[in-house]
């Protein structure tokens, strides 16, 4: 009976642990959900694609969770994080099939991340965080986490272009994430 006593709690562990690995959905399950929502919802679909470790992937989700602006973004896109790159201990956190995910829009390890991209209800790329320049030209770079003025800028024309805000509400998000490196 007292090996029972001491033995239960291991295996209440181990079973716990063994649920908890296998309940990580797969890239393409989360994005199939976000696109059911979304056109039930009438948004786009906002990827983030990010690791635990990486600062400007946190300073990212700030900015979009300031509550000057959360709501923004909430109301016009279904947002999803799918985790890239975590190594040892944290490698079980990757979302399966993000990587690929990632590559198929133009993320690679060239890259970085934040890396995003905008998808509309049915899954057709609209955006990514690539900088563009005006004449609609690949310069290549990730903006990431914009917060030089340029990366700011080519941001909130991608917001206005995917979303239905105010002119009052995308300068309030151009406010904020020019704050990042204040």
């Amino acid at each position: 009976m007292k090996v029972i006593k001491l033995l239960a709690p291991a295996l209440v562990f181990m079973i716990t642990n063994l649920y908890a690995q296998t309940k990580v959905q797969s890239a393409q399950t989360i994005i199939k959900e976000a696109k059911k929502e979304a056109a039930k919802n009438d948004k786009n679909i906002f990827v983030i694609f990010h690791a635990s470790w990486c600062i400007w992937c946190h300073r990212m989700d700030t900015a979009m969770n300031d509550q000057t602006v959360k709501s923004f973004f909430d109301n016009n896109y279904v947002i999803k994080h799918l985790t890239v790159y975590e190594r040892g201990e944290k490698e079980k956190l990757n979302t399966p099939g993000a990587n690929k995910l990632m590559a198929k829009y133009g993320g690679d390890d060239n890259q970085g991340i934040p890396y995003w991209i905008i998808l509309d209800k049915n899954g057709k790329l609209l955006a990514d965080s690539r900088l563009h320049s005006n004449d609609g030209r690949l310069t290549g770079s990730n903006v990431g986490c914009p917060a030089k003025q340029d990366e700011v800028d080519y941001f909130i024309k991608v917001v206005q272009k995917t979303s239905h805000l105010t002119d009052e509400q995308l300068q309030a998000i151009r406010a904020r994430f020019l704050k990042i490196n204040g």
